[in-house]
């Protein structure tokens, strides 16, 4: 038998029978679902140093489980001293197996280390069924040994799901397990 990741397995179980009864829907390939999560950040000092591209791509590699890429400038702006196609950041687009493994581990063991946590704010989506959520330090993940980081940086975290609204995306990702705050 193939493995399985835990989130994907309870989907398939619960969360589309939770979603087809609470929304209506009369197929099961209506029900939304987590297309991809895209795990991004943006270094600033990276103009004067070169070297911060590469811990950051190291870094996001350990904690997705994926080779991160470096994302490239688009166009000069000579008040940051940035020229198009400089390497100003990192980012790993994860599906599959390895986005429902990262889920699992952002919000079994990362989230929960967040000082003072109370959950994560309802306002980060866009209006299509996408959900936006700021990190704002990269030691919360145990992948990573706090003695090894030159510097502490946050990171974007976007999850893009198949909902058409923004209420059905909030259901979706609070069935995965996603600890949104109460009103």
């Amino acid at each position: 038998m193939a493995y399985v990741a835990r989130l994907k397995g309870e989907y398939k179980e619960r969360i589309v029978a939770a979603l087809k009864e609470e929304f209506g829907y009369k197929n099961v390939m209506q029900v939304p679902k987590l297309e991809k999560i895209v795990v991004s950040r943006g270094i600033g000092a990276a103009v004067a140093d070169k070297k911060l591209i590469d811990h950051a791509v190291d870094e996001m590699t350990m904690i997705t489980g994926q080779k991160a890429v470096p994302t490239m400038s688009k166009k000069d702006v000579a008040s940051f001293k940035l020229r198009k196609g400089m390497p100003i950041g990192a980012k790993v687009t994860l599906r599959g197996e390895r986005m429902y493994e990262f889920l699992d581990r952002l919000v079994t063991t990362a989230l929960p280390r967040v000082r003072d946590f109370q959950g994560i704010k309802a306002t980060g989506f866009d209006g299509r069924g996408n959900y936006n959520l700021g990190v704002t330090e990269q030691i919360i993940f145990p992948e990573i040994n706090i003695d090894k980081i030159n510097r502490i940086n946050g990171m974007d975290i976007t999850f893009v799901t198949s909902a058409q609204t923004d209420r059905e995306a909030k259901s979706l990702l609070t069935e995965l397990g996603l600890p949104f705050k109460k009103n």
